[in-house]
């Protein structure tokens, strides 16, 4: 399929658990909380906060599913991507959800292209991520073969 290049049914039906990325998972969820709750400026919230949600997900994902696609930056873009363009369309007062805050602040109430760019630097600082985590743990596997 397009896009899917080492994901298989087995991925997806193969949920093993991962305390490591579950533990990022938590930092990050945690700050996430505390910039929504305690910083209001015009730099960290609306923009750090949008690199780390991407990362975030990324974590969660990787907490659940074994997959070793390198592609999964990119699917977690597309799918924040896909929020932002909800938020277009004003999806929380489609679904009636106007007056719940948890939904206004995790679906979002305001369409913001910059928010697309901060989810591609975050998407980017994956990639980079994946491709040191890759390097180390080659390099550490041919150590450890000598």
């Amino acid at each position: 399929m397009l896009f899917l290049d080492n994901i298989s049914l087995g991925d997806l039906l193969n949920m093993k658990f991962n305390y490591k990325f579950f533990s990022v998972f938590l930092v990050l969820l945690v700050i996430e909380i505390i910039i929504a709750l305690f910083i209001r400026d015009n730099f960290i919230r609306p923009n750090v906060g949008d690199v780390i949600v991407v990362i975030l997900i990324y974590f969660v994902v990787k907490s659940f599913f074994s997959t070793k696609s390198k592609l999964l930056p990119l699917y977690v873009f597309g799918f924040a991507v896909f929020v932002e363009i909800l938020q277009y369309f004003n999806v929380v007062k489609l679904l009636g959800l106007e007056n719940n805050r948890l939904a206004r602040t995790i679906i979002g109430t305001t369409f913001d292209v910059n928010d697309i760019i901060c989810y591609f630097i975050g998407c980017v600082i994956l990639f980079l991520y994946q491709i040191i985590v890759e390097k180390y743990f080659s390099s550490l596997e041919a150590t450890q073969k000598r």
